[in-house]
């Protein structure tokens, strides 16, 4: 690839990377290879032969495809720059924080949810993965809701900031590849009050912390950590439970699929009782139409 780049000969050439790592470093080599899209190897065969067809067939790919480039990049580099610091009993530094939810929106709106989800896929740190996916279908869902720009920055910072409680709970936990045992689900639900004590230290917005301390809480009074009930969960928690759940479905991983998006909806739509039905249904509108 070295020997094609110096003559020209890649610029016009679709070139799919299958990493046996995804880690930042290996993602930025491919890229600066020419690399289009980046898959982890595991990937389905169907997936990159689709993949390499809408390359092939888009002449506009590669300009679509460097706005979800740029806002991953930019996000990743946010959530590294938070996590290695609260990994160290520090504060979170909240502009750079904002200065990486334009890109964010820019780039689902550019590109699309299906080419932030796939980019997403290949990042192998499960939190990391997590948060970004998270944010991208907050993007998504925010932006098919019409929301103001201002109202769409807060929503999405409070996705992207939203499991920051994780980076002091046990990595052996946090990538455990197997379901939690008792004590290891005990540890893992501190997260959002970790992660709510972090934020508030470093000075954030009321309606961001509600929304890092509850995502896990159900309207039925079933969630946690504060067994809120009903009116008691704010409308940016309400929504901000579809995504965070949504995500947890649909994520890929070394040991699994992604579930497909239906079927994923279909499960929140399950959930009577638990979620507001009204946003899960203008929820899977806003993932279908992705």
């Amino acid at each position: 690839m070295r020997a094609l780049v110096p003559h020209g000969k890649a610029a016009t050439i679709p070139l799919l990377c299958l990493l046996r790592s995804t880690s930042d470093q290996d993602l930025r080599m491919a890229r600066d290879l020419g690399a289009t899209v980046c898959f982890p190897a595991y990937t389905a065969p169907h997936i990159v032969v689709q993949a390499l067809l809408d390359q092939i067939a888009s002449p506009e790919s590669d300009s679509v495809a460097e706005p979800v480039l740029r806002g991953i990049s930019q996000a990743t580099e946010v959530l590294t720059g938070l996590f290695d610091g609260v990994r160290d009993g520090g504060t979170i530094d909240l502009p750079s924080v904002d200065a990486g939810l334009d890109p964010i929106l820019s780039a689902v709106r550019e590109g699309g949810l299906t080419r932030w989800l796939e980019t997403v896929w290949t990042h192998d740190d499960a939190t990391y993965q997590h948060c970004l996916l998270v944010a991208g279908v907050a993007a998504q869902f925010v932006l098919h809701l019409g929301f103001r720009a201002e109202d769409r920055e807060h929503f999405v910072r409070a996705a992207l900031l939203h499991d920051v409680g994780k980076a002091r709970i046990p990595r052996e936990i946090l990538n455990k590849p197997g379901r939690l045992d008792a004590d290891e689900t005990a540890i893992m639900r501190r997260h959002p009050v970790i992660g709510y004590d972090i934020l508030k230290e470093s000075g954030c917005d009321v309606a961001t912390l509600g929304a890092v301390r509850h995502h896990h809480e159900m309207l039925d009074g079933s969630g946690y950590p504060d067994g809120l009930v009903g009116a008691e969960i704010s409308d940016t928690v309400r929504l901000l439970t579809i995504c965070d759940i949504y995500a947890a479905l649909t994520e890929r991983r070394s040991y699994k699929p992604p579930m497909p998006a239906r079927d994923a909806i279909a499960i929140l739509e399950g959930m009577t009782g638990k979620l507001e039905m009204g946003l899960v249904r203008h929820f899977g509108d806003a993932m279908i139409a992705a």
